[in-house]
């Protein structure tokens, strides 16, 4: 009996053994998958120029409207929340809601009647949005545009929550009825380190340079999506970096116009509108005071550009709600400013509704 129960016990821990040893060897291979498949961006990289714009150079003295929005990646309707802000769902369960979500967005950009266009969170393959190549979506869409587009989000294999999420190739965009001379993707620094760094996004600037007509000047775009889950140490380093870029560009005389998703508060914006609600996800402030007095900055006080994911918007208390303002434009002096606000669409299509702006080059 002794030996029989020494055998037992033997044989137990050399299959727990054996156990241990496989999912070591799952961990070590899926950690060297990860490390061998990740998104390595230069600091800089020139991106390809798509489609034939209708317009010539950019004029100066002539009014021009560009419209930024988050596309919340076609799958952030009224319908969803998200696991990263408190709710659950990683993706919608119906592929056609994203697509009924893209064509909202596609329908909200053209009735702006845009010359410009940023946008974040543009998915082109990844499990989340079904596959949908949306920056496809868009290019057929917007006829008459030539478009930019920088890689900022992309894992082989993204391995949590349960269910996972699976593949993402997402990025920002820029479209432009005027002629983009070139366009550059910027890498801004990263607040996170191995292993995390693998499977998460690498943020960046797109940044886009057109001819002035008339002029040996460069109107300079930069369209961004910063830092959202950090401590914010990455928030700081990376509008510290952009701050650098901005200053360059205005002492060479050109014209700058950043805007995008900063998932910031200016300082110059009273907050009184959005108060906070319980814990859930706050934004942090750019200070304005940090920038030359030439700087313009542009949020809309009255009307949020966000809304917060903890639960779905569609049928709720929508004074429950944690609203934000993180969605703008920071524009150099030399620019004249006739209009900025944020267009409602009661976050039908994505978490974030667009913001409008139109300019003059002076």
């Amino acid at each position: 009996m002794k030996k029989k129960k020494g055998g037992f016990f033997r044989g137990l821990l050399k299959a727990i053994g054996i156990l241990l040893l496989a999912v070591i060897i799952f961990v070590a291979g899926f950690f060297g998958f990860l490390s061998i498949t990740e998104f390595r961006p230069e600091d800089t990289e020139a991106v390809k120029l798509e489609g034939s714009p209708d317009e010539g150079l950019i004029p100066a003295g002539e009014t021009v409207r560009i419209i930024s929005w988050n596309l919340g990646f076609g799958a952030l309707g009224d319908n969803a929340d998200f696991f990263m802000d408190g709710g659950t769902m990683v993706r919608p369960s119906d592929e056609k809601r994203v697509i009924s979500n893209l064509e909202k967005l596609v329908n909200g950009t053209q009735t702006e009647t845009p010359d410009i266009v940023f946008l974040q969170e543009i998915d082109r393959d990844t499990r989340r949005s079904y596959h949908i190549d949306q920056l496809t979506y868009f290019r057929s869409a917007l006829q008459g545009y030539t478009s930019t587009f920088a890689t900022n989000f992309k894992v082989a294999f993204l391995p949590y929550p349960v269910p996972p999420i699976g593949k993402v190739d997402s990025g920002i965009a820029v479209f432009s009825r005027y002629a983009i001379d070139s366009a550059e993707r910027v890498k801004l620094p990263s607040p996170f380190k191995w292993p995390v760094r693998m499977a998460n996004l690498k943020r960046c600037l797109l940044v886009s340079r057109m001819t002035v007509e008339g002029s040996g000047k460069e109107l300079v775009l930069i369209n961004l999506h910063l830092e959202a889950y950090d401590d914010g140490d990455g928030k700081i380093a990376q509008t510290k970096m952009l701050k650098e870029l901005m200053e360059a560009e205005r002492e060479k005389g050109n014209y700058v116009i950043v805007g995008g998703d900063f998932n910031q508060l200016f300082s110059s914006v009273d907050n009184g509108l959005f108060p906070q609600q319980g814990d859930l996800w706050q934004s942090r402030d750019i200070d304005v005071t940090e920038f030359d007095p030439s700087w313009q900055f542009f949020q809309d006080e009255k009307t949020p550009s966000c809304r917060s994911l903890d639960k779905p918007y569609a049928g709720a208390d929508h004074s429950t709600f944690q609203y934000y303002q993180i969605d703008g434009f920071i524009v150099s002096g030399n620019i004249a400013v006739s209009r900025f606000e944020v267009i409602p669409h009661d976050f039908v299509c994505s978490d974030h509704d667009p913001v409008v702006m139109e300019f003059t080059l002076q």
